[in-house]
């Protein structure tokens, strides 16, 4: 049973994870959106302004890896969750219910 209960929470682990990454990804992409035009405002060196540029693409292009990877954790935990029933009351399986339940409220 132990053994059991944690892998539910490992689970709910990477999906909390997974989750908190994605938010992180999109506001650091907003973050070196602002930065950028700023330098371009200011007059910063054109190296400069370029790398941030490519800083700001890899951020974007996390943000659909991030939720892939979360649509996959989500379902694994999911799946978990319906063949554990029998876990209901242990706060293991509460706490997976209440991550999938916050990350369906945020997406």
């Amino acid at each position: 049973m132990a053994d059991r209960q944690r892998k539910l929470k490992i689970q709910t682990g990477v999906v909390r994870r997974i989750a908190k990454e994605k938010i992180m990804y999109g506001q650091e992409a907003v973050e070196i959106a602002e930065k950028i035009k700023k330098m371009q405002a200011g007059g910063e060196d054109e190296y400069v302004i370029r790398k941030q540029k490519e800083c700001l693409e890899e951020s974007e292009r996390m943000g659909p890896d991030c939720q892939k990877r979360l649509q996959q954790a989500v379902g694994t935990l999911s799946s978990l969750l319906e063949t554990e029933k029998d876990l209901e009351e242990t706060e293991e399986y509460k706490n997976a219910v209440k991550q999938l339940e916050a990350v369906q409220q945020a997406a």
